[in-house]
């Protein structure tokens, strides 16, 4: 496959990676994307679930082929020192001002979608099919897809025969990763408002301190994978955020938790949020709460899973045009790519994109060791997260074009192959 180029990609790359924006606000990269893909000759609807973009080219009978791509920001305060490092500040939800950045590589993620989509459209004399170019909006908040889906996503475009996608990683740019079955661990999160009664705090005999019964809440919410889920099965319970109190020397009378759950099958996501549950209300009896805690799902969506045919199907395609493909275990990290997949039976295979500097590598054999070095480097969600522009952009552009191949019928080759 002969090498994209990647040049004016790049200064995309830049461009939107200094010009973040957060979930459902993603105005300006969408008219990016709707134009950079009207510029190749692509069907484009945009506002699908809000600012979500599709562009459609029909290109004759076979499959349809959905390639994904999500388009924002966190309200993350950028400290990479990246000459186009982003400034850009935002109201957030709860109306407080925050710094935004691209702390997940979703500006790789549609740079290379929009570079796949170039390529294909430039040689579309090579395959038949309908190719779907999808960017979604508010992945971030878990919330983004199934807003499409809400919005008559499959009303307005064909069904997928498969559901294709990368999420950039710390993990050696020009590496790829993939997982069959469970890739992706299913996403819950939590607000619990603990209730108390407040008081002066020199007088605390006459109080129900919530943040003492924060505090229990949290210590006892450990416990949960440590003493509940069995060590053969993967869970994460993370306490993010904790708000309680004004001053030094008042007792409120609540305290919010909110609460990131991560699981990759039913029944241990059932268990959890269980356990959950049990211990916010009793922890609340035990403090002698006024009234039970208030739990509150915020958003939800199922693990991802791989299809094992599908991905090895689409193995070889990313083996041509990567360093290696692995096989990365079971990701704890969540995405809700999968329910464009699910919503209409469609096989979905979702890989890893290295994005890492390969010179941090060198001289690494052991493969323990390459791990080692992972968790050594800057993580997505971090204010230092920087993916190196090259070779990612260039593998991540070839991974995408290279994957939607497989599944597409040659030109030379009618009918529906999906």
């Amino acid at each position: 496959m002969a090498m994209p180029d990647t040049t004016d990609l790049a200064e995309l790359y830049r461009d939107l990676h200094a010009n973040p924006e957060l979930a459902f606000a993603e105005h300006r990269t969408a008219g990016i994307v709707a134009g950079e893909l009207r510029r190749s000759g692509y069907e484009v609807t945009e506002g699908i679930g809000g600012t979500g973009v599709v562009g459609v080219l029909a290109n004759g009978d076979g499959p349809t082929v959905l390639l994904r791509a999500d388009m924002d920001a966190l309200p993350v305060e950028e400290r990479t020192g990246l000459s186009y490092a982003s400034t850009v500040t935002s109201l957030d939800a709860s109306g407080a001002e925050v710094g935004v950045m691209h702390a997940c590589g979703h500006d790789v993620h549609t740079t290379c979608l929009l570079g796949a989509a170039r390529e294909l459209a430039a040689d579309r004399g090579s395959w038949t099919g309908t190719l779907v170019c999808l960017f979604q909006p508010a992945e971030e908040v878990g919330a983004g897809a199934q807003a499409m889906l809400d919005d008559g996503l499959y009303d307005r475009v064909r069904r997928p025969s498969v559901v294709l996608g990368q999420h950039v990683a710390p993990l050696p740019a020009g590496l790829l990763a993939v997982e069959p079955g469970p890739a992706f661990a299913a996403s819950d999160t939590l607000r619990i408002t603990l209730h108390g009664r407040g008081a002066h705090a020199s007088r605390p005999q006459t109080a129900v301190d919530p943040v003492v019964l924060a505090a229990a809440t949290i210590l006892r919410l450990q416990t949960v994978v440590a003493r509940e889920v069995p060590p053969t099965e993967g869970a994460v319970v993370t306490v993010g955020a904790v708000a309680a109190g004004t001053v030094a020397n008042v007792i409120g009378d609540r305290a919010e938790l909110q609460v990131s759950v991560r699981t990759f099958s039913e029944e241990v996501r059932a268990q959890v949020l269980a356990a959950i549950e049990r211990i916010a209300r009793g922890e609340a009896e035990a403090a002698a709460a006024p009234r039970p805690p208030d739990i509150e799902m915020v958003h939800s969506f199922p693990a991802v899973h791989n299809d094992p045919d599908a991905v090895e199907r689409t193995r070889p395609a990313l083996a041509s045009v990567a360093a290696a493909v692995v096989a990365p275990g079971p990701v704890t990290g969540s995405e809700d790519v999968g329910l464009l997949a699910r919503a209409v039976d469609a096989p979905c295979v979702y890989w890893l994109l290295g994005g890492a500097d390969p010179a941090l590598f060198e001289r690494l054999d052991d493969p323990a060791a390459v791990v080692a070095r992972v968790d050594e480097l800057p993580s997505n969600h971090s204010p230092h997260f920087a993916p190196v522009i090259e070779p990612t952009l260039t593998v991540g552009v070839r991974a995408l074009v290279a994957a939607a191949r497989t599944w597409l019928s040659p030109s030379d080759q009618r009918g529906d192959q999906g």
